[in-house]
């Protein structure tokens, strides 16, 4: 997906560079990782409810596994292009080394539209993608997870496909999975919880704390549902809530109950209606006068043609590479700070390694001891990033060219160590 010319990829592979020259590393560390390791394509055919066979392509991407079994989610989207699965693959990588888990970095993706299929047709193609897979994945080799268009029910298919290969129950292949199939409650709302983190501590340092703070939130999915809730928890006021089907604005805040009820009901939070409240573009939303803009939708929608028009001084990534880098540059320069996506969207990822823990050791934490484990997780890289940052001199380096820098890091000396440079 592009916007005003820059890819995803190409605004990852820029930062990429650019933070492996900042941190003084060999240029070997970009030619490994500007590209994956292995690109797996499978088609899946499927016998639809008309009776005909139709077949889907899928990919797994696995990038790099210096630092441990690849790890990063499975996306089901009818606009699936490989080049986005390798930027998200490449993320992750740099994502996980970022908050010191074991893993490396993948993403898989099938291009399909899963409203458009039965429960059935759903399951069948689930069922399939895991059967292809199942010689290149396991829980030391590659542990996917949901992503965009996946969910808990989809994993619990798979990892009973995989499973039936196997021929025991191998719980730690997938995570994210329902709770009675071995998954973690906190799951669900981990990378929303991770955002509302991120920006509390970044609030912190801006303002002395995060109370009393606007919010705006793109995307209410989720992602956007529980970042909302949770700032909400912590003491800021959101005031704007958008969707697929557009958004809805009160400066008074937004009853965030009453919100989801409705986007439950009718498909949309555009829906949502009370005094005081107007409706907006998900364009709109981006541009009002808030303290705190969370874009939690899609990539690429801060871009250099809106960059200039945003009010927000504090940006938290909670969809994966919603700014482009033309974009970060303009919003750098005005002193905004954006809180990039392999930082404040990563609580996801960080349950999903303690979901693989529990299920490597048949042991499970209480909801409550999982989220303390994910907070600790969480403001150990917020202040490892920001003595990075300060380090590197945030006049003229990025919050993101900061969390990339720490990330490969890690990376360039577990694959030193290894004897691959």
């Amino acid at each position: 997906m592009s916007v005003m010319g820059t890819t995803f990829l190409e605004s990852v592979l820029q930062t990429l560079k650019r933070s492996i020259e900042l941190g003084g590393y060999p240029q070997e560390v970009y030619e490994i990782l500007s590209r994956p390791q292995r690109i797996i394509t499978v088609n899946i055919p499927v016998r639809m409810d008309n009776g005909k066979i139709q077949v889907f392509t899928g990919y797994r991407v696995q990038h790099n596994n210096a630092l441990g079994p690849y790890k990063g989610g499975i996306r089901f989207h009818p606009e699936v292009m490989l080049d986005e699965v390798i930027a998200l693959a490449t993320v992750m990588t740099l994502k996980n080394a970022l908050n010191g888990l074991p893993y490396g970095g993948g993403k898989g993706a099938i291009a399909v539209d899963p409203k458009k299929l039965s429960r059935r047709e759903l399951e069948e193609l689930s069922r399939g993608y895991a059967r292809a897979l199942a010689p290149f994945i396991g829980p030391e080799t590659d542990i996917p997870a949901p992503d965009v268009g996946t969910n808990p029910q989809i994993m619990a298919w798979m990892v009973d496909e995989y499973s039936k290969i196997a021929g025991r129950n191998v719980p730690g292949v997938f995570t994210a999975k329902p709770a009675v199939l071995w998954g973690n409650p906190v799951r669900e709302y981990s990378t929303g919880f991770g955002v509302a983190v991120w920006a509390r501590e970044a609030a912190k340092k801006l303002w002395g704390g995060i109370e009393g703070k606007t919010v705006a939130v793109q995307g209410f999915g989720n992602v956007g549902y529980w970042a909302a809730y949770w700032l909400t928890k912590m003491g800021a006021r959101v005031v704007a809530v958008s969707d697929i089907g557009g958004g809805v604005y009160n400066p008074n805040g937004i009853d965030l109950t009453a919100a989801k009820a409705v986007t439950d009901k009718t498909g949309t939070v555009a829906n949502y209606d009370s005094t005081g409240t107007r409706k907006i573009t998900n364009e709109e939303l981006l541009e009002l006068p808030v303290d705190i803009l969370v874009p939690a939708a899609v990539e690429n929608v801060i871009h250099r043609g809106n960059a200039n028009n945003i009010k927000a001084k504090l940006i938290v990534e909670g969809a994966n590479g919603p700014t482009t880098a033309d974009a970060e540059e303009i919003l750098h320069k005005k002193g905004v700070w954006i809180l990039p996506d392999l930082a404040a969207n990563a609580g996801g990822v960080v349950v999903s390694y303690l979901e693989w823990v529990e299920n490597l050791q048949w042991y499970f934490w209480t909801e409550e001891e999982t989220r303390n484990r994910l907070e600790a997780i969480l403001m150990n890289t917020f202040n490892r990033v920001m003595t990075r940052w300060n380090k590197l001199g945030p006049a003229n380096v990025t919050i993101r060219e900061a969390a990339y820098v720490e990330a490969v890091d890690r990376i360039y000396n577990a694959m030193k160590v290894r004897g691959w440079i």
